[in-house]
């Protein structure tokens, strides 16, 4: 059994990265949701994080650092509790998102990807502005955590915040209900800690539905995939 290279990262965090590993064919297709584990550990992705990925995937520190640095949602800094992501592209800025995010920059104290309090403690908040949040049908939007606050004023995200601030956790415009940040890393690596009736909230709204709804009603559908299709063989596990 492989074992936990550094305190950090115990042994039950090895098991689920190992556990991580077996849905994929080739380990390295694992990294993605092992260095979301990685943040519901630390709240962010460390160099003992990016090394901890590296072994248990037989990657370099230079690949998994590559990888770590690409995508936003891997944060090189302590967030706080709750990560507060702004959407302040095109259309959400000029329905409101751009005042939305000074906003909370003036409430807060803090710029992009900066703290509000000591991360990690009760109350803590990381505020970033994001680009397309995928709800421009609901904009302007933020996410508390990555679960969705649609059609948001000012003095609406305002109040969430404060809210957040105090220890209360309002309820998302739709989606599960509101975690904290560290426990939203883990089920983003697919971890649910029986939290699998959160599947269950509503996805989405209305507004995002109109479409499918009016093909349904008019008997519009897409193509029929044919019954001979015939796909490739998945490349043997390494």
């Amino acid at each position: 059994m492989t074992q936990a290279p550094e305190q950090t990262f115990d042994q039950s965090t090895v098991d689920r990265a190992q556990a991580i590993i077996a849905r994929y064919p080739q380990s390295r297709s694992a990294l993605l949701p092992m260095l979301h584990l990685v943040q519901s550990v630390e709240g962010y992705v460390s160099q003992e994080g990016i090394r901890f990925c590296a072994g248990q995937l037989d990657l370099s520190e230079a690949e998994v650092s590559a990888v770590a640095t690409f995508y936003t949602m891997y944060k090189r800094r302590p967030c706080g509790e709750h990560l507060v992501s702004v959407c302040t592209n095109t259309l959400c800025a000029a329905l409101g998102g751009d005042d939305i995010y000074k906003t909370l920059k003036d409430h807060l104290g803090v710029g992009h990807e900066e703290t509000a309090g000591e991360p990690g403690t009760p109350g803590s908040i990381t505020l970033e502005h994001a680009e397309c949040l995928a709800a421009c049908d609901l904009g302007p939007v933020l996410q508390v955590n990555y679960e969705f606050y649609d059609n948001q004023t000012p003095d609406k995200a305002l109040g969430l915040v404060k809210a957040l601030q105090s220890g209360d956790r309002p309820a998302p415009t739709r989606g599960a209900p509101l975690t904290d940040f560290k426990q939203a890393e883990l089920q983003l690596a697919g971890f649910f800690e029986g939290r699998d009736a959160d599947l269950d909230g509503p996805s989405a709204a209305p507004e995002t539905l109109r479409g499918a709804q009016i093909a349904k009603d008019r008997g519009w559908d897409a193509p029929k995939m044919p019954a001979n299709a015939e796909f490739p063989a998945l490349p043997e596990k390494k």
